[in-house]
């Protein structure tokens, strides 16, 4: 009976330790799983990019009845981005291009021999002006399709910087900066429908944007 009450109390320690051990190593099994699933400390998690892009000004707001945004990927809503203001940028030049050229109608030194509306003068501009204006927009197109592949952060994108600032006219205050930035869109998709409407309003009665204006 001695050796069996010793056995025992042998063994209750070893059981002990081994519920112990058992233990420690479902804690740590717990622990690690958990881990995995948890936000890393340090690492910034990025923002949606609906909800960094300019341009979303009251009344309207995010404007989207569409749901464009919604069903593109913020990849994909980058390039719709740069394609808004890229094209915003040319018809900027071109409501300036149609009212420049009809004013000084034949009197130019760069295209001399042009008269008529916008659009006329477009069709009759030397080839060689469009070779330069292709190379010209090679190079921006080459420059926007590197950016567009490197990966950034959605809080970091900034639509149509392809470094050209020969002035340094670049606000270096992020918010003078996107004051700006709000600005230049807004211009732009004003001067899309400005452009659209010169366009329908020359091809209709074969007038001049300047002539309509004097006349009225």
């Amino acid at each position: 009976h001695g050796r069996i009450a010793m056995s025992k109390q042998q063994k209750q320690p070893n059981n002990l330790i081994f519920k112990m051990k058992f233990t420690a190593l479902l804690a740590a099994l717990f622990a690690s799983s958990v881990s995995g699933f948890a936000a890393k400390k340090g690492k910034a998690v990025d923002v949606p990019l609906k909800d960094v892009l300019i341009g979303a000004i009251p009344p309207v707001g995010f404007y989207d009845p569409l749901n464009f945004a919604g069903m593109a990927s913020d990849e994909t809503l980058k390039k719709y981005r740069e394609a808004e203001l890229t094209h915003g940028r040319i018809a900027m030049v071109s409501v300036v291009g149609f009212l420049v050229g009809e004013k000084v109608s034949g009197s130019t030194f760069m295209f001399g021999g042009l008269s008529g509306t916008g659009i006329e003068q477009f069709k009759a501009l030397n080839p060689c002006f469009w070779v330069a204006i292709g190379c010209f927009l090679s190079f921006t197109e080459f420059e926007r399709s590197a950016k567009l592949n490197t990966k950034v952060p959605n809080s970091e994108f900034v639509a149509g910087d392809i470094g050209f600032d020969p002035l340094g006219l670049k606000p270096t205050d992020k918010d003078e900066f996107n004051s700006l930035a709000t600005k230049e869109l807004q211009n732009g998709r004003l001067a899309m429908l400005a452009s659209m409407g010169f366009i329908a309003q020359e091809n209709m009665d074969g007038k001049g944007i300047l002539e309509h204006w004097y006349s009225s």
